[in-house]
């Protein structure tokens, strides 16, 4: 029997294949203010790296939009559904690289994997200002879709893996809060490299160069302090680190199991019905976020705005998702078994926006800014989603796997999404628009029968194996080492 501070548990568990002393981690007591200290250096730490991280590159997703306001169609001679595909073979990368990304990123460092995917698709950005046709285009940006596949997903497990179930949605819209900022700042750093006094180089080639420039310089940063795992963290001790694996040992979701693939558990994620709900809702959302975020630009444009000015009402649509953004992350956060919930009124809020833009006649400006900023709401249920895999997928392996199928979904979605936006409609896009509200109202569907799945098996296996009891640390630890998925783990319940 272990004692009340757990110095024995290692009587329970077999800890003679893990890389790290469990035994001298349980050991180490702690108190309520250590692990506040614990969690306040994680958020110092990890947050704004990795937020900073998804704000270069959003800022570097918008900048394809933002150049076609500088004449990037017209110096490449694009034509027709030329700009749709150059959009749409960004996300081609993405898809070609999302697979084998879930594998690598379980077999290397996943700190310094991650800040060399951000280096690299610095150095493609830089790239496009190389291109002098439509196939250089098309070229540069399916690598830079390789080069961003491992991020969000990279980040997804890091979540995951340094924080609780419970604490994982406000941290999971934290890094995904630069997001956010980048559509409400984009348009502002677009309009002040548009009014740089030059006629060496044109703007849009400008635009790729700064944005590419900063953001591999901002992966060495990366390289040497974002963690592989608990137990290498440069910024925590080593009676912290302890800490840190003590306080995620009840997640049951594998964080200590990353250093091997289980092929078992990848087949298991694809007979998963939440991952089904998932990635469905993942692809029907992106068929809205494929076309709005590539005719952003053009859209306001033809809402009656100047080019340059275009850009700076981008704003109201990144004031609108970090509004959004913090209502919903605070609801989850604490309203229990709202997640889904917030993610259906958030696509519910996009609908109405999608409609705004549809029925509101070009000359009423204001109604169609207002649905306009409202209509990409949707995009802010990412980091809800993303903290959905990390408290409800358990099993290292398998919580990569469905990361991957959600953003290989999330390509589908966006390639897809843009060849709904008709060139001979430009710029008003009736076809597009109506496109991208089913999209949301389908994706609407899936998050109900989500919901639904939830209650069903939480009270399906309370029924079979009785409530969960409160469990000794001991107990915790002997699921989290056992190597087996949410769907094996009998005290496992969903988090709705």
């Amino acid at each position: 029997m272990a004692d009340e501070y757990g110095r024995d548990y290692k009587r329970e568990v077999d800890l003679s294949s893990q890389d790290v002393d469990l035994g001298q981690i349980l050991a180490v007591e702690s108190t309520p203010e250590q692990e506040r200290r614990v969690l306040r250096k994680l958020d110092g730490y990890l947050m704004p790296l990795m937020g900073a991280a998804y704000f270069l590159q959003f800022l570097d997703k918008l900048a394809l939009s933002q150049a076609t306001l500088f004449n990037l169609r017209e110096d490449l001679n694009m034509h027709g559904s030329n700009y749709s595909w150059a959009s749409a073979v960004f996300y081609f990368g993405y898809f070609f690289w999302s697979w084998p990304s879930s594998y690598v990123i379980v077999r290397l460092p996943i700190g310094q994997y991650l800040a060399c995917s951000v280096f690299i698709w610095g150095g493609i950005l830089m790239c496009h200002a190389a291109c002098t046709n439509w196939a250089g285009l098309m070229c540069a940006r399916f690598f830079l879709g390789v080069g961003e596949a491992a991020i969000a997903p990279g980040f997804t497990l890091l979540t995951g893996m340094f924080y609780k179930r419970e604490e994982q949605p406000i941290r999971q819209s934290a890094w995904f809060f630069g997001n956010c900022i980048a559509v409400l700042v984009g348009g502002l750093i677009a309009y002040g490299i548009g009014n740089i006094s030059t006629t060496a180089i044109a703007h849009w080639k400008l635009l790729f160069l700064i944005l590419g420039a900063f953001t591999s310089a901002y992966a060495i940063v990366l390289f040497f302090f974002l963690p592989n795992s608990i137990d290498t963290t440069v910024f925590l001790t080593e009676n912290e680190r302890a800490i840190a694996v003590q306080r995620t040992i009840k997640n049951k979701t594998g964080v200590l199991d990353n250093d091997k693939f289980k092929w078992s558990q990848a087949v298991q994620a694809f007979t998963d019905p939440q991952m089904w709900c998932l990635v469905l809702n993942s692809l029907t959302s992106n068929l809205c976020n494929g076309g709005i975020t590539t005719f952003t630009s053009i859209i306001t444009a033809g809402f009656g705005f100047t080019d340059l000015k275009a850009l700076l009402m981008q704003m109201p649509q990144g004031a609108a998702q970090v509004v959004f953004l913090i209502l919903t992350s605070l609801a989850v956060t604490w309203i229990p078994h709202s997640r889904v919930l917030a993610q259906i009124f958030n696509t519910l809020v996009s609908v109405v926006g999608m409609l705004l833009i549809w029925k509101l006649n070009p000359d009423e400006q204001v109604g169609r800014m207002v649905g306009l900023s409202i209509g990409i709401v949707y995009a802010v249920n990412l980091p809800i989603s993303l903290s959905i895999v990390t408290s409800n997928v358990a099993g290292f392996s398998k919580k990569s796997v469905v990361s991957s199928l959600l953003f290989i979904a999330y390509c589908v979605g966006n390639v897809v999404g843009p060849q709904f936006f008709l060139a001979s409609e430009e710029p008003s896009y009736p076809t597009g628009i109506k496109a991208a509200m089913s999209g949301l109202v389908l994706s609407i569907f899936f998050l109900v029968v989500l919901y639904f799945y939830y209650i069903y098996e939480n009270r399906r296996r309370d029924r079979l194996y009785g409530r969960p009891e409160d469990m000794n640390v001991g107990a915790e630890l002997q699921d989290e080492l056992s190597n087996k998925t949410d769907t094996e783990i009998e005290s496992f319940r969903y988090i709705l």
